[in-house]
This record gives C-alpha cells, structure tokens and sequence, in this order.
C-alpha cells in the first residue's frame, strides 16, 4: 500500500530503545515509502556518530543539527520519521508536529535498561547511568504523551506487533 500525504505518513517518538528505527523501517517497507531517522541524518551531517557530537561538540550543537534533521524530515511528504528520543524538548519541533501523526512507542524503565544492557553488573563508571535514564524518562514522558495522538505500549510487544498495531491504527485514520 503507497500512501501520498503532503507531511509525514507517521512521525515515531519515545525514549531510547523504545524500537523507533526498527518499527519506522517496517513501516516503511510496508506502506512502500521512505524511512528517515533523524539521529542517522544527523550523523550523516556531521560525519560521525551522535555520541561523538555530545563529546567533540557539546550538546547545543547536536540539538542545532537535529532541529535541522527534523524540520526536513517532517516536510518529507509520506515517510516515515523516527524523531531522535530527546527531539521533542524543542519547542520548535514540538510546534511542527501539531496536528501530525504521532505514534509514541511508550517503553518502561525496565525494558529500556534491557534493551540497552543496563540491567547487568557491570563495572563502575563515572555517572549514574541508570540515574540519568530514569530522570531522562520522567521528563519527556509527558511531552510524548502530550504530543501522540497514538500510543503503542511496547515493553512486551516484538517489532512486528508495535508494526501492526501502528500500521493498523494509520489505515483507521
């Protein structure tokens, strides 16, 4: 199935791991449109990872270049836009997805540190990791919230299941 929209056919939001990329190729693949990923774009911008954008360049940096990745993402007429986990703290971003279809893929704290490995011992490391996943999530859980206009609870979900519940939700809209 091709959907023609003139803004996204879906924007993807939520925390790290949540299954935003994954679920945004799916889509893609199902619906026969582009996939972006703003986090990729980014990088592919800057010509390194994100990672090394917060180290080499500091974190203004890194939202200047995701606000841009977004901005064009969501002007991509009938793709599929994973937003990167902390994009929708821009107030400017958060304007740009008035009105579109926002699928938030909600992921507990106990998913989340699975999924990224934080739920094994592991050798101390400066910082709280663990800390600042759980204050991360308490402060942009209610900007997702506020902003979905679907959400799919994927803590037990499989990739295919988040797909079809999305994709189901898009066909009824």
């Amino acid at each position: 199935m091709t959907v023609e929209t003139p803004g996204p056919l879906v924007v993807l939001v939520g925390p790290p791991a949540a299954g935003k990329s994954v679920v945004g190729t799916m889509l893609a693949g199902q619906f026969g449109t582009a996939f972006v990923d703003t986090d990729a774009a980014v990088e592919a911008v800057a010509g390194k990872p994100v990672g090394d954008i917060f180290v080499d360049d500091g974190e203004r940096a890194f939202r200047d270049l995701e606000r841009a990745a977004a901005e064009r993402a969501l002007s991509a007429g009938g793709a599929v836009v994973a937003l990167g986990s902390g994009a929708v703290l821009d107030p400017g971003i958060q304007r740009l997805l008035a009105g579109q279809p926002v699928a938030y893929l909600e992921a507990g704290f106990t998913a989340i540190t699975r999924r990224l490995g934080l739920d094994r011992p592991r050798v101390i490391i400066p910082g709280n990791p663990r800390g600042r996943l759980r204050s991360m999530l308490e402060e942009r859980r209610p900007v997702y919230e506020r902003l979905a206009a679907f959400t799919v609870a994927s803590d037990d979900l499989a990739p295919e299941e988040i797909t079809d519940e999305i994709a189901a939700w898009l066909e009824e809209h």
